[in-house]
């Protein structure tokens, strides 16, 4: 940290749809580098756009961080409940000269822009309002011409500051066409919100995505217009991308933090595995609890270099928190995910059961419960995957192990530790001359539907012997050897 002042951050969403990974990092470090420095962490939406901006989606951003776990000090602060600020502060720079009124139509400005790239020049606005006086603004205004107002940049000269991330930014103004900061409709642009918003909440720290990265010069210029003093220390985070190093979207898999929530990410593995786009410890560990994050979050370690966002890597990531979970926190969050799933009259013992079962091996919750389907499911609904019966129907001496597996779990003794437990049903693929492993994949689709999953003799345990006798059954009628 280079400011000496009090830390005090802001994480400002749009409400225009569902919190993404992008905007959570931001609120990431954000709130890390607030706890680090045992400073404030501000939230602010960001809705002065009434088209776009939606109530559910307000109501959503505030749930999301919750879920996270990322707490704000202060808010949130709406700026739709401060549109008055935002337009003295417009009424002050035209009143200075600093912006002007423009009645030119998105259509003519498109048009202009046209004609310009055609002649070879840079597309931007050509200023054709900046200097009309109060005949020609009433005579326009007379048309019923829609009227916004523009920032009037520098005719020369360069803007700068020092990146906490990318060291110094530098710009001609004179690549900068005047912007606009109020719409036609009288709605603030996030420039001037922004410049007024930070000043008045006292922002010290600006840590947001690299796209913003030529914003900064326009709200720094507003800020100098309007006689602020200062500014905040800004950090922009490296971009996110996708395995082919594109931009991180939709195409790349999840991006909203609802769906990784609802596939059974804990908030503690997200927030740890999101932790880590773009920064690391200087030790390099990668799995850190939350409160590790906090004492190690320096923000000078964040790269510049675009961070990849690798779905296998938080799956792992995911598990490695689930084995760390003690017994009864794992319990509840299966039996919870069982009961939304299959009603609240689930056993909740095979549930449980199922959580110890299944710890060593999940990635995710549902990932966990989608495993421990086949002993929720009746009889009538449980079903056999397409691929894993494909890969089985051919397995070798495929009947003959049915038959011994059959009559073995018909009269062994039921406990977990014998029969059903394990070593003696691998005893009785032995016995076959067979090695287990070369035939497990047709007892797994027996039992469980699926080539794979929970370990197997534990769950023909679980599932019980009647339950476990009839599947044996239905797949010996489905190889074609009927019920012997």
């Amino acid at each position: 940290m280079t400011d000496s002042r009090a830390v005090r951050v802001r994480f400002a969403p749009a409400p225009t749809g569902y919190l993404h990974v992008g905007s959570a990092r931001a609120a990431l470090f954000n709130w890390l580098f607030a706890r680090h420095h045992g400073g404030t962490f501000v939230l602010r939406i960001e809705d002065t756009d009434a088209a776009r901006s939606r109530e559910e989606w307000i109501v959503g951003i505030q749930d999301t961080l919750t879920w996270l776990g990322l707490d704000w000090d202060e808010g949130p602060f709406l700026q739709g409940d401060r549109l008055d600020r935002y337009a003295a502060a417009a009424d002050t720079l035209l009143a200075s000269g600093r912006a002007y009124e423009c009645y030119c139509t998105p259509e003519e400005v498109s048009a202009r822009n046209d004609v310009a790239r055609a002649d070879g020049r840079s597309p931007g606005y050509d200023g054709r309002c900046r200097d009309l006086n109060s005949d020609q603004r009433a005579a326009l205004a007379g048309e019923g011409r829609p009227r916004s107002i523009r920032f009037r940049t520098p005719d020369e000269g360069v803007s700068s500051f020092t990146d906490l991330v990318r060291g110094e930014v530098t710009v001609e103004w004179s690549t900068i066409a005047d912007f606009v900061i109020v719409r036609s409709d009288g709605s603030p642009v996030f420039f001037l919100a922004n410049a007024v918003d930070d000043a008045e909440m006292a922002i010290t720290h600006v840590l947001r995505g690299e796209d913003l990265l030529d914003s900064t010069h326009r709200v720094l210029a507003i800020r100098e217009a309007l006689g602020i003093d200062g500014s905040p220390e800004y950090g922009h985070l490296p971009l996110l991308v996708g395995a082919d190093r594109a931009k991180l979207s939709k195409r790349h898999g999840a991006v909203a933090l609802e769906e990784f929530r609802d596939s059974g990410f804990l908030p503690d593995a997200l927030v740890n595995y999101l932790a880590l786009l773009g920064w690391a410890p200087e030790d390099g560990r990668e799995v850190m609890t939350r409160e590790e994050l906090i004492t190690e979050f320096d923000i000078g370690r964040v790269t510049h270099s675009a961070a990849f966002f690798d779905y296998q890597k938080l799956d792992w990531m995911n598990g490695e928190h689930i084995r760390a979970l003690a017994t009864d926190q794992l319990e509840a969050l299966v039996v919870d995910a069982v009961r939304a799933r299959w009603g609240e009259e689930s056993n909740r013992e095979l549930a449980v059961a199922a959580a110890r079962l299944g710890q060593e091996r999940a990635t995710t919750i549902k990932a966990l419960v989608d495993q421990a389907d086949f002993l929720f499911v009746g009889d009538a609904d449980f079903s056999i995957s397409p691929d894993s019966w494909e890969k089985v129907a051919a397995s070798e001496r495929g009947m003959e192990v049915l038959d011994a597996v059959h009559a073995h779990i018909t009269t062994c003794e039921w406990t977990a530790e014998a029969g059903a437990g394990g070593t003696d049903v691998r005893g009785v693929i032995e016995a076959l001359g067979l090695k287990p492993r070369k035939v497990m994949s047709l007892l797994y689709v027996a039992i469980e539907g699926r080539h794979a999953g929970l370990p197997l003799f534990e769950a023909i345990h679980l599932l019980g012997r009647d339950r476990a006798l009839a599947r044996l059954d239905a797949v010996r009628v489905r190889l074609g050897g009927g019920l012997g």
